[in-house]
């Protein structure tokens, strides 16, 4: 019997090949044509204004030929900036308030700063009536540019301009549940109408980080003294739970190798435990407690609360810095745990770690734009608040919170203490040089009554004693105006 052969499929003909070949490419064509049109979408919605907004682009320029640049407001509607136009045209930008706002609002002449610089898109686009749009480009008129609302509050920037007076330091205000600037302060400032005609002034009045165009709140680098021991106490916290059985005789001063840390003024403060080590800011506790601890987990603590990091906000900012690791020395570890040693930090770092404390341990993303609206008061965009994320637990908020009270209730922080408002905080002097005396002060804390909720202070003062001699009460007026006016 003979075996059946199988039967063999038949081959697809020349023009079938072609005809698969075709659909193959056309599918392929078709298939990227769609990306192209998905990612033309996408970069339309949600990226195209970053791109444009970019300082870099020059095509912003263009914009200022058809549009008057609209203006920049406080969150109860004080015109921080305008457009002024003459008669034949001409265009000034005008500043009222002069220096107060200088950082916050920026300038925009000479290159641009602040809001003038990452909200300088907005100011340029106009969302008048479409109808106005039309008949002022057939008589070849210009626009009114969109404003811009900001969360500044004109009373709080007024309150902490006055209040540091003629230091060399920086002040601001947040909202720590939502994570609005209420208020941004650096001394030394300059006159943001004085930019375009006393540019060559402006530059050389001091240079580098000393330069009264630095924004200090967001760009100045100090050693964050003793305020530092918020961190301190965390890391001990975390690897203690038994830290209320922490006891310690201070005696002033402690030997560490060939140096000796001192408590500030030389202080005594007899037998402590971890809560009034803290409220007093013992130097001495703070560095045994250090010796203590997992170099580590403090190091891996410290990038958790951002240091070494960009900080989520829009102002230009530098990065704090910590170096501990397993490899330093004694001497650099106990000097670390005070608050000193190459450990350096920004005034508005420490407050976005004091926001988190006070906000149950979540940090909300800092934002200084409210909603932006055209020249007629019609909202154009609101802005939200946004969360960055836990940067500790709820309950280790809370032992800081408890920890913090007890620096107003019994500590150094005492000036803020009898108010109708409850005050948290921590206060701190940080050594910048070699002669004995000099060092900064710091307080950064928050305050809160039920009716108006919460607000954290952080507060500089560059050569100014302590923190609670110099810094405490500049903190005190900005809180007494917030809750009592």
């Amino acid at each position: 019997m003979k075996k059946q052969s199988a039967k063999r499929k038949p081959r697809p003909s020349s023009n079938q090949q072609k005809n698969r070949e075709f659909a193959v490419i056309t599918y392929l064509f078709v298939g990227l044509f769609l990306i192209l049109i998905g990612y033309f979408a996408y970069f339309q919605i949600y990226k195209s204004e970053d791109f444009i907004n970019s300082p870099y682009n020059t095509r912003q320029e263009t914009f200022a030929e058809h549009v008057v640049r609209g203006e920049i407001l406080s969150a109860d509607g004080k015109a921080l900036a305008q457009t002024l136009v003459e008669e034949d045209g001409s265009e000034t930008r005008y500043y009222p308030y002069g220096g107060m706002f200088a950082h916050a609002v920026g300038y925009d002449s000479n290159g641009r700063s602040g809001i003038e610089s990452f909200g300088n898109f907005t100011l340029l686009r106009s969302h008048a009536f479409f109808l106005e749009q039309v008949i002022n480009g057939i008589q070849g008129k210009k626009n009114k540019g969109d404003n811009i609302v900001t969360t500044l509050d004109y009373n709080l920037q007024e309150t902490a301009y006055q209040a540091l007076g003629s230091n060399r330091g920086a002040v601001v205000a947040l909202d720590p549940s939502t994570g609005r600037i209420l208020a941004m302060v650096s001394k030394p400032d300059f006159d943001p109408n004085a930019v375009a005609t006393g540019w060559e002034s402006i530059i050389s009045d001091t240079e580098g980080e000393n330069s009264v165009l630095v924004n200090r709140v967001t760009q100045g680098l100090y050693p964050p003294g003793s305020t530092f021991k918020i961190l301190t106490t965390l890391e001990y916290l975390r690897e203690n739970p038994d830290y209320q059985k922490y006891a310690y005789e201070c005696m002033g001063s402690i030997p560490i190798n060939k140096t000796e840390i001192h408590c500030y003024n030389n202080a005594v403060h007899g037998a402590e435990d971890l809560e009034m080590s803290f409220a007093k800011s013992c130097n001495t506790s703070y560095a045994n407690i250090g010796l203590g601890l997992d170099k580590r987990a403090f190091s891996n603590l410290c990038s958790d609360m951002m240091f070494g990091k960009s900080l989520p906000i829009s102002y230009p900012s530098n990065k704090s810095s910590f170096v501990l690791d397993g490899k330093s020395d004694p001497d650099q570890v106990a000097q670390t745990a005070i608050g000193q040693g190459e450990t350096l930090v920004t005034p508005m770092h420490m407050a976005l770690i004091t926001s988190a404390i006070a906000n149950q341990g979540i940090l909300m993303r800092p934002y200084v734009i409210d909603h932006t609206e055209n020249y007629k008061g019609v909202t154009v965009k609101n802005y939200r608040s946004t969360e960055y994320g836990s940067l500790l637990t709820s309950g280790e908020a809370a032992k800081l919170q408890e920890f913090m009270s007890l620096v107003v209730s019994q500590g150094t922080g005492s000036a803020l203490s009898g108010q109708a408002y409850q005050a948290a905080g921590k206060t701190g002097s940080a050594e910048f040089s070699n002669v004995k005396g000099e060092s900064h002060a710091w307080f950064t804390g928050y305050a809160s009554t039920e009716e108006k909720g919460t607000i954290v202070v952080t507060v500089i003062v560059e050569n100014g004693g302590s923190g609670s001699a110099a810094a405490v009460p500049i903190a005190k007026q900005v809180f007494d105006r917030y809750f009592y006016e």
